[in-house]
């Protein structure tokens, strides 16, 4: 963990830190439950939570009792099928959708000077943050298409601070999941959770929501 003073940039999540996108992943997969004929529930949508587009559909076909009935071409244009419906659902995305104090934050780092970079691991964040008109503040992200390792792995972090030209312990990560906050930890950065402390053990600092994520509080917490 660094001190405050030796921090110059932050490298952020997307999903639950500056919007929640997963409302509109799960709208779209019930589309496609629906289209399947596979009874949608909750316990279905959060099994679906961070994992990946064909693992999603493949839990799916498996809790209909379909797993074996496409060929794996027939999957793999489902799988793009449900991207279409997310895509079309994002364009009704605006700032409302952006999560609690994270705009002012922004602002607030982008007045003093700090640097941002982008580490999620969805290939449709530059899309998200045009839509929620946040995109200006970020001045690199991490191309997902480029990483060989996912989340606990630190690489998405450790490429999130190189993207910036910054060293690990001059940047701030901040994360909403515990396979999140390991990947910063892991890349030698400070780790800043924003959820439920119970789960996010690991973090450096821990906030229970984006409301709370102010440079004056960082500033406490780091001193």
């Amino acid at each position: 963990m660094s001190k405050f003073a030796d921090i110059k940039g932050f490298v952020f999540d997307l999903d639950g830190v500056i919007a929640d996108t997963s409302v509109y992943h799960s709208q779209a997969w019930h589309q496609l439950a629906d289209e399947l004929g596979v009874a949608w529930s909750e316990e279905l949508a959060d099994n679906l939570k961070g994992v990946s587009r064909m693992d999603s559909l493949n839990l799916i076909l498996k809790t209909g009792g379909k797993e074996n009935d496409y060929t794996e071409a027939e999957k793999v244009a489902y799988a793009a099928k449900k991207n279409t419906n997310y895509l079309n659902l994002l364009k009704g995305m605006d700032k409302t959708a952006i999560l609690p104090g994270i705009e002012d934050f922004l602002a607030d780092l982008a007045k003093h000077g700090y640097r941002l970079s982008l580490a999620s691991a969805s290939k449709n964040s530059p899309l998200v943050l045009e839509q929620l008109g946040l995109a200006h503040y970020f001045e690199a992200r991490v191309d997902p298409a480029t990483l060989k390792h996912g989340k606990p792995d630190p690489e998405i972090f450790a490429r999130g601070a190189e993207v910036l030209g910054l060293k690990p312990e001059e940047c701030a990560g901040v994360e909403d999941a515990k396979v999140g906050i390991q990947s910063i930890n892991g890349a030698g950065e400070t780790s800043i959770g924003i959820g439920d402390p119970a789960i996010l053990t690991g973090a450096d600092v821990n906030f229970t929501s984006t409301s709370e994520l102010t440079l004056a509080n960082l500033k406490a917490a780091l001193a």
